[in-house]
């Protein structure tokens, strides 16, 4: 057994660094190419707000990952899943703070992180990742001070007109 492990775990660790690497460096041809998510419209409490959606796994997965512009405090990316869980967010690849807000299959807040700041180191994710406490079906990402700028608070509900 003690060999194996000998073996194992500089391989498991070459390819831990390789892979954050990769992320890390990735040409710019691919942190630049356009991939547009479709749009729509959500209302927060009396806020109507316009809204980038991200269904798919791929969507979600890619979401801000290498924008360099911050979302305007007028609109905000929507993370649609297909039933309410826990759903932790990693903030790599992610160039600027961002307001997080979790949000149950009716559309109420359950949970939300304003000033949510990046990973400037990718071997501590524990400073980075953000993670919901009850079950969300629902994730808006805006850049940081749109919870302020809405008055968003955990009596918020979120209604989608279009998505």
């Amino acid at each position: 057994m003690a060999r194996k492990m000998v073996v194992l775990l500089p391989a498991i660790l070459a390819a831990f660094i390789i892979g954050v690497l990769g992320l890390i460096l990735a040409p710019s041809e691919v942190k630049n190419r356009d991939l547009s998510f479709p749009t729509g419209t959500i209302k927060i409490d009396n806020d109507t707000i316009k809204v980038e959606v991200a269904k798919s796994p791929e969507e979600r997965q890619r979401w801000l990952m290498f924008r360099d512009d911050p979302i305007p405090l007028s609109s905000a990316m929507l993370l649609v899943y297909g039933k309410p869980d826990l759903y932790a967010l990693w903030l790599i690849n992610i160039q600027y703070n961002l307001d997080l807000i979790w949000l149950d299959e009716n559309g109420h807040v359950i949970y939300a992180k304003e000033n949510a700041q990046i990973c400037t180191n990718p071997f501590d994710a524990s400073k980075c990742t953000y993670k919901n406490t009850s079950p969300a079906k629902y994730v808006i990402a805006a850049s940081s001070g749109f919870i302020a700028d809405h008055n968003i608070s955990t009596n918020s509900t979120m209604e989608t007109l279009s998505i």
